[in-house]
């Protein structure tokens, strides 16, 4: 399964569309006006699905991750010299890859759950997130959604 998540370009809070390989939405992201990154998920019908919210008294950004309200995951951004690396504590993934080029890999025991790489030259952040099974898609997107804004916060 393919989701296309697109930035949109006229909106003063991180907002996203999510479309799937048929060019239909498949989630909406809205950010919300808080301390720190608040991103809340929603399906197609509009339905809340989940939230990502950053720590805002930490060192390195932290992103907590709910589904619904219920709090089941944690990614954090390590402290390294030379290249960015993150953490989850969430579904037993892992993640690996060129967070400079923006492509890397979630992984599981080894196996693929998701590639993710960023489409260059256009106006707003878009990314392509290729999930082995349908059922990752929502956490995917959560952990993407995190990295995209611990990247932002890095750069302000």
């Amino acid at each position: 399964m393919k989701l296309l998540f697109k930035q949109r370009f006229f909106s003063w809070l991180d907002s996203y569309d999510v479309y799937n390989e048929s060019g239909e939405t498949a989630y909406t992201v809205e950010g919300r006006l808080s301390w720190g990154h608040c991103l809340e998920i929603h399906d197609a019908a509009g339905r809340h699905l989940g939230t990502i919210k950053e720590e805002v008294l930490s060192f390195l950004p932290r992103f907590n991750i709910f589904l619904g309200d219920k709090q089941v995951g944690t990614i954090r951004k390590e402290f390294t010299f030379f290249k960015p690396s993150f953490t989850v504590d969430c579904c037993g993934w892992d993640i690996s890859g060129d967070f400079f080029e923006w492509d890397y890999e979630i992984l599981a025991g080894g196996r693929e759950v998701a590639s993710i790489s960023k489409e260059l030259f256009n106006w707003t952040d878009t990314y392509t997130i290729d999930v082995a099974d349908p059922r990752d898609a929502l956490m995917a997107l959560m952990v993407v959604l995190a990295i995209d804004a611990a990247k932002c916060s890095q750069r302000s």
